[in-house]
């Protein structure tokens, strides 16, 4: 599977850790930024870049990290065709790719218990199949109202 990777400041940390794990299974990476932990830069810029990456074809999946998560999932969401979801414990992992087939994931750095839980959840995520039957249903509601609603 190829993967996009992008962090804020906050998340660097995790998103190089994210990195390895994702190398380590099999996977290819692509680092959309940022590259330091030093320099303040904004979750936007990396958290739509990855999932532009991720509607565009280019990638399988994404996986984004900000201090929690939610900013740039509110920002990867914005990108139409994206279904990022802020991941907070294995069960959530599960679901989020079983129920809505996410196909990004945020992560928060200051909010996950540790580095190995976070990586855990990220294990979970990429192992966990769409369920389909009812939930393509609604799956399908999100990408029509984004069809018809949203500007490309």
């Amino acid at each position: 599977m190829k993967v996009a990777v992008g962090s804020d400041h906050a998340g660097f940390a995790l998103k190089e850790a994210v990195k390895r794990e994702l190398q380590a299974l099999g996977h290819e990476v692509v680092d959309r930024g940022t590259d330091s932990a030093e320099v303040s830069v904004d979750y936007p810029d990396y958290s739509i870049a990855v999932g532009e990456d991720v509607a565009a074809g280019r990638v399988d999946r994404g996986v984004i990290v900000c201090a929690t998560g939610i900013g740039a999932s509110i920002a990867a969401n914005k990108v139409s065709g994206v279904r990022a979801s802020v991941v907070t414990s294995d069960l959530t992992a599960q679901l989020t790719r079983q129920d809505n087939d996410s196909n990004v994931l945020a992560l928060g750095s200051k909010t996950a218990p540790s580095e190995g839980e976070a990586l855990g959840w990220l294990r979970v995520w990429l192992d966990t199949p769409f369920a389909m039957g009812r939930h393509e249903r609604r799956v399908n509601k999100i990408h029509d109202y984004e069809s018809h609603h949203l500007k490309p």
